[in-house]
Formats: structure tokens, sequence, C-alpha cells
């Protein structure tokens, strides 16, 4: 079941990197019920003016979005949970120049270490842990406490933040118009209600939603391997939305914006119309070989912790460093699914003759041929971070099915 909220927690993080909830939200309805949800999280700047003005928005910003397994106003539709989990955990950070950002997925059983937390509700004070899933942090002070164990983990101060549930997910999925996503090979998981095609399909509502929830059609039936499913759709909704038009068509956003509003509370830092279109133009032209989908890099292999993910520190704390620094990176090329390219023949030189050297003769450069301007120095290739799993935005790959 918490897959279905990976769906709406993915589904709005691409709508607020898009810009397009964001820019959509400058309609009052929208922008009302967004404010009357919002959560204060204790950020520094909360209450402040925000940036300076609509489309001044100079610096970069960090963003988590958090996904919970419950909730009450979408009743026992997903079934009964005495307590609340934070199983989606997505940190987008874009850079002060806004040329990269980078969406990070936290496992949900990443075991982590807890800052102490005060529920700001009951008042309830939780200690710190030394080592527990990640998802328990909601559950030890709500969305305020989510954030402070996301940046204890990563080192960065994160500002702003959004709580969603699994109510919305089909509304979201419908009001993008679907999304293309393109398999190697038949899937048909009937644990999931999904059947669909090798080759292309354009999934929405609840065809989207078995997709991202299924375990056994794509990869190896792991959580983990569904999260790479997930930043394949993710990518390809970005890629949608910004290609088809919608950031132009105002019924078609207005439709988002109202999808994402009811079903999301951003934080007070976050909830105004100014803050979220000056974010919205800041990541309007980031190309998409720029923008990086990841996986925070963990283990499943510790056994003193069966069935939880161990964060594999020296390479997060690389990653982190990274981003933290505004320093793109790249991943390791993931395995083609394309047929192997055919190399032009040889050339097929006879017995006894020899090539011919260019440079011997008189006509190879003539005595009155220019000067060759200079090659510009290339842009330096950004360092690849070899370990991690994801893809870029641009990345159009298909899903290769397997498991069970």
């Amino acid at each position: 079941m918490t897959t279905l909220l990976k769906a709406v927690a993915l589904g709005l993080a691409v709508i607020l990197v898009s810009g397009a909830v964001l820019v959509a939200f400058t309609f009052w309805q929208v922008s009302s019920t967004v404010s009357a949800r919002s959560i204060d999280i204790g950020a520094a700047g909360e209450g402040d003016a925000g940036p300076p003005g609509i489309g001044s928005y100079e610096n970069g910003f960090n963003l988590l979005i958090v996904g919970v397994d419950n909730d009450s106003a979408q009743g026992a539709a997903y079934g009964v949970r005495e307590t609340t989990l934070n199983d989606v955990n997505i940190l987008v950070h874009v850079s002060a120049d806004h040329s990269n950002a980078v969406v990070v997925s936290i496992p949900r059983d990443l075991v982590v270490s807890h800052p102490e937390c005060t529920d700001v509700g009951t008042g309830e004070v939780f200690g710190e842990l030394g080592a527990a899933p990640v998802n328990e942090a909601m559950g030890r002070g709500g969305l305020p406490c989510v954030v402070s164990t996301v940046e204890e983990l990563t080192g960065l101060e994160i500002p702003y933040a959004g709580l969603v549930s699994f109510a919305g997910v089909v509304r979201l999925s419908d009001a993008v118009g679907g999304v293309p996503i393109c398999l190697t090979e038949p899937v048909n998981d009937p644990k999931a209600a999904l059947s669909l095609p090798a080759g292309t399909s354009i999934v929405a509502g609840e065809t989207a939603l078995a997709f991202l929830r299924s375990r056994h059609g794509v990869g190896d039936g792991s959580d983990l391997a569904r999260i790479s499913s997930q930043q394949l759709y993710l990518a390809s909704l970005l890629r949608t939305v910004r290609g088809n038009g919608t950031l132009a068509d105002l019924p078609r956003l207005y439709a988002l914006a109202n999808a994402a509003a009811g079903t999301v509370s951003l934080s007070t830092s976050l909830a105004r119309t100014d803050t979220m279109v000056s974010m919205a133009l800041a990541l309007a032209d980031i190309d998409l070989d720029k923008l990086v989908f990841v996986q925070y890099p963990g283990s499943t292999e510790d056994p003193a912790f069966p069935g939880k993910v161990v964060p594999v520190r020296d390479l997060a704390d690389a990653m982190f460093a990274k981003i933290a620094a505004d320093e793109p990176f790249s991943l390791p090329p993931a395995p083609s699914t394309d047929e192997p390219l055919a190399l032009d023949p040889p050339v097929d030189i006879p017995d006894g003759a020899a090539a011919a050297d260019p440079v011997a003769t008189d006509a190879a450069v003539p005595p009155d041929t220019p000067t060759p301007t200079p090659t510009p120095t290339p842009t330096p290739t950004p360092e690849l971070l070899t370990g991690l799993t994801g893809r870029t935005a641009e990345d159009d790959s298909c899903a290769q099915p397997g498991g069970g």
C-alpha cells in the first residue's frame, strides 16, 4: 500500500520541479487552500517576506517531499494503520546558479540516527535514537521531525517541505493526461492488477498506480527496485509536463493545481504565491540532462539489520558534498536496451600495399592553408560517482521486467 503513497509523492515532486503547479497556484482559490493547510516546520525565515519578488529568486534551495501512509481524509480506503509513517522522503536540491538539480529518493527502511523531537500538537518529547528506520520520524513529531531527521542525515539545511498522502494520486496522474512508459518486455502482475505490453504505453489513473506499486512485474521484486520504476515514471512525467504545453495551457494547469492543492500540505515557508512562483521560474530552464534522480546509497546485507537498508556512508558523503557545493555529478550508464550498432566494414588493403601517409605529399597541406581556429576548451565533465543508481530526466530508456 505504501507504494500508492509513493505515486502521490513522486507525482508531486515532478509537479514542483517542473513548476506547473507552482505557477498555477497564483489562482486565488488554490493559493488560499494551500495556505489553510500549511504546516510550521520551524524553518529559518518562516513568517518573513520570502524571496524579494516573482522572478528574482537568486539562490539555490532544498525542498523535502514527505509522503505518509495514512490520513484521516482518505478513511480506510488503503487499510487501517496504528501509526503514521513517512514512507516516502524525496529531497529536491536546486543549485544556486540554477544550472542543475538533484532529486534524492531516501528508502523508507534506511536505518539512520534520529534527533530529539517534540510533537507540537501534544507537547510530547521524543528522545534521540541511535539507529532506526527513517520512516519512524513522522510518528515522533510530525513533519518538523522528519525535516530535522533528514537534515541530520544529509547535512543540508531544508527550509521548505511538503506533506502528501495516498489520496489524490489518481487525480494527479489523470490531470497530467497520462505518462509514456516504455518496457522491453510485457508485464503481467496480477497482484498489482497490472498488464502492459512491450513497447511504450500511456499510463494514467489506476494503471499508473499499478505500475508504481508493482513489485513482481519490474525489477527483482524489492521495494528498492520499485524506486527505479518510480524514477522512470517521474522522469517521463517531467518530460511530459515540460513538453506537452502544460505550462501554457491554463485549463490544464488549473486542473493540475487543483488536484495537488487538496492533497498536499506545504510548510508555511513554502505556502506563499511569490515563493512558489519564484522557485518555479528558477527551475524552468534547467536542462533535462542536468536534472538527476538518484537513490540514497544503501545496502541490505548488514546482518545486524535484517530486512532494512544501511547507508553506504562513504558514497553518501561524497554525493552530499557535491550537492552542498552545487557541483554536478554523473551516474554510471544504465545497461543498454538497444541492439549494438554495426561497425563500418574494414577497408580491404591489398597484400604488399602500404597505407598512404597524408603528410608525406605536398598536396596534403597546401602552403596557403589558413591557420585553423583554436578549438574551444570543453566544459569539464561532471565527476562520475560509481555505485549510485538513478537516471537523468532526459533518460528515456525502457524498464526491464524481471523478478518475481
